[in-house]
């Protein structure tokens, strides 16, 4: 949506670099290395100098030449790349009548900017009266208000009691909004901008203010984890306490753990698990977690990373459903449906069922092929738990 060139406001003769903003999540450990041979990119500093700035906001073009913060930019640009055609004109309309050029400001505006009422055409009355009734109606209205409203009055009122400002993106009619301060400079607002599994909100153990809080969306790159947890004031993961969370594991797999007591890393490793699953993947693990009943994060990551050792047929309830599934649906054998009548489809279930580990849950027949214990494929090897215990000290945030 945006690409800022940057560059080393102290050393500029470094170069400069093309960031692409958002920063795909994908790409942000590699943004991070991209820029750490200009000496720029750090998690609190505004060090990175904007030489020049593109895309879908020119009223961003503010930026250039100031100093900014490479995650300040990447949340604002986060805000506005889900704004639709209306709210882009209300941002733009509106930092331009306030004169706002500085990204904190630009930040706390793209959540109050909805308030206000642009009109780009003039010929579209009825449109900027229905518009501008939401707008001061906080973003909705009942249906049989709509349909009683006179638009084109409404949006000649408006009009003619004077109060717009002309810009270049519109006639922009603040409607009483107020700049609060959403952004404190510090901890980035909630907000939900990728498909995240579980929403995380800390804060340092020994904070005595509980509401500004550090919100992370897992899974995520560690190195953002920590540049995210180092604005908060929040020396180690230790020291992160765990305030609120919003799962959207699946049901079993957040029903079966105590998520408040997992540490970060263990909760991002098992996002990072599952974020790639599709819905029958999920459904699996689900009555794997049923089955295999784990405790801690770290279990259910590993009951996720072997599901090919389990067969799990949904919906199956009783021995009949598996037997059928098997000689039916399975591919193991060339079913005939004129021979339905004859086949035992009870008998054959219950002699597999007697030669394999498996059980019915509420969410169907699953069974366990592995060679080792369950107990077994569920226990943490002892490198991996090292490696978490020195997550941060390899992050370079000891």
């Amino acid at each position: 949506m945006i690409h800022a060139i940057l560059s080393n406001p102290s050393a500029p003769e470094y170069g400069q670099a093309t960031i692409p903003f958002p920063i795909p999540t994908e790409e942000y450990d590699h943004v991070l290395e991209v820029l750490a041979p200009f000496g720029i990119g750090d998690a609190l500093q505004r060090d990175c100098r904007v030489d020049e700035l593109a895309g879908e906001y020119p009223v961003l073009r503010c930026l250039e030449g100031q100093n900014i913060n490479l995650d300040e930019l990447d949340f604002l640009a986060k805000r506005l790349d889900s704004f639709d055609a209306g709210e882009t004109a209300q941002f733009q309309a509106m930092a331009v009548k306030l004169g706002i050029s500085d990204v904190t400001d630009l930040i706390n505006l793209s959540f109050c900017c909805q308030q206000a009422t642009v009109i780009t055409d003039f010929s579209e009355l009825e449109a900027v009266g229905r518009h501008h009734y939401m707008n001061i109606n906080g973003g909705c209205a009942r249906k049989e208000e709509l349909e009683d409203l006179d638009g084109i009055e409404t949006a000649l009122l408006l009009i003619e009691g004077g109060g717009g400002t002309v810009t270049p993106y519109g006639v922009v009619y603040d409607n009483g909004m107020k700049l609060e301060q959403v952004y404190n400079g510090r901890q980035f607002p909630c907000y939900h901008y990728d498909r995240e599994e579980l929403t995380v909100g800390i804060n340092p153990r020994n904070a005595s203010d509980m509401n500004d809080l550090t919100w992370l969306y897992l899974p995520a790159p560690q190195k953002q984890i920590e540049r995210l947890m180092e604005r908060g004031g929040i020396h180690g993961y230790d020291d992160a306490r765990v305030v609120e969370i919003e799962s959207s594991l699946p049901d079993q797999v957040g029903s079966a753990l105590r998520l408040d007591r997992e540490g970060i890393l263990e909760l991002n490793e098992l996002c990072q698990t599952i974020a790639p699953m599709n819905n029958a993947a999920r459904l699996k693990l689900e009555a794997a977690v049923l089955m295999a009943e784990p405790e801690y994060a770290y279990q259910v990551k590993h009951l996720a990373e072997n599901l090919d050792q389990f067969q799990f047929i949904p919906g199956a309830k009783t021995p009949e459903n598996y037997g059928r599934y098997m000689i039916q649906k399975s591919g193991r054998f060339e079913f005939d449906d004129n021979l339905d009548a004859y086949y035992d489809y009870t008998r054959y279930a219950e002699d597999r069922m007697r030669h394999e580990s498996g059980q019915f849950n509420e969410l169907g027949y699953i069974s366990y092929h592995g060679t080792m214990s369950l107990d077994e494929l569920m226990m943490e090897d002892p490198t991996e738990q090292h490696q978490r215990e020195q997550g941060f000290q390899m992050g370079g945030m000891a």
